[in-house]
């Protein structure tokens, strides 16, 4: 896209999200705003963005857009039976992205993965009975954002489906993690403080854990990562680890260069 068009696209996002969210904008979410237009071109009158108690979320539908635009060459899904109880609405998929056409085809590469997991439990009960299908939904999100470097969460990701704001203009709110207020401040603790209670509390590996966290920011080394991009690894680390904490050592394990438990 060409600086003007991202220019008028910016313009067009901020008078949008005025009119839809005008009195849970400030500065911080204005910022955020601006640099998810620039560098991801989201656009909020096309559903890509949703602000959801003061902080940014990407929609599924933004998320393929965006995968189109960078000539995204294929996603591959398939169902983690070790996961799943069908008998139980329960469901885990993993899902590989290829970004270039050489890696899809002979897959030398093994690509972006992603996985996601859905029951009664952690699904807003407007979508009982699709758990199949957020499950999916979860894991392809997951992964395109670790192919494209996306710091800010999905909203099919956090637990409850966000609709349309009303006609007030005011976000829906959603239920927030027993761990934290959502929006990186834990109570006041700082972020290494919470990554690191984390890592301890569900004995995960902070060597891999570290690695993820860069693949997840989209940066060479974990200190070019912004405050707001670790902040939400930490909520993204947080929530599925209580919800599935298997699937994570799966996707953690990945980093060793080994076969995937799953």
């Amino acid at each position: 896209m060409k600086k003007a068009d991202v220019v008028k696209l910016l313009r067009v996002n901020v008078s949008e999200a005025r009119l839809r969210w005008r009195p849970f904008l400030n500065a911080a979410a204005l910022q955020s705003l601006r640099s998810c237009t620039e560098q991801f071109h989201f656009g909020v009158a096309a559903g890509d963005l949703l602000l959801l108690d003061h902080g940014w979320y990407v929609t599924h539908s933004g998320l393929l857009r965006l995968a189109r635009r960078a000539r995204c060459v294929g996603i591959q899904v398939e169902p983690v039976d070790t996961f799943s109880d069908a008998a139980h609405s329960r469901f885990a998929f993993k899902a590989t992205v290829y970004k270039s056409r050489s890696s899809y085809k002979s897959r030398s590469s093994p690509g972006f993965v992603g996985y996601g997991d859905a029951d009664p439990s952690n699904v807003s009960p407007l979508v009982r009975g699709a758990e199949m299908r957020v499950a999916e939904t979860r894991a392809v999100n997951r992964a395109l954002r670790k192919a494209y470097g996306i710091g800010i969460c999905s909203v099919e990701e956090i637990g409850s489906f966000a609709g349309q704001s009303g006609s007030s203009g005011e976000p829906k709110k959603l239920p927030q993690p027993t761990h934290g207020n959502g929006n990186g401040n834990y109570g006041g603790r700082t972020v290494r403080d919470r990554l690191c209670q984390l890592i301890r509390q569900h004995q995960l590996d902070a060597t891999l854990v570290k690695s993820y966290a860069t693949d997840f920011c989209g940066v060479k080394s974990l200190r070019e990562a912004t405050r707001e991009q670790v902040e939400n690894f930490v909520t993204h680390l947080a929530e599925w680890a209580e919800s599935d904490r298997d699937a994570l050592l799966c996707q953690l394990n990945s980093y060793l260069g080994q076969k995937a438990c799953c």
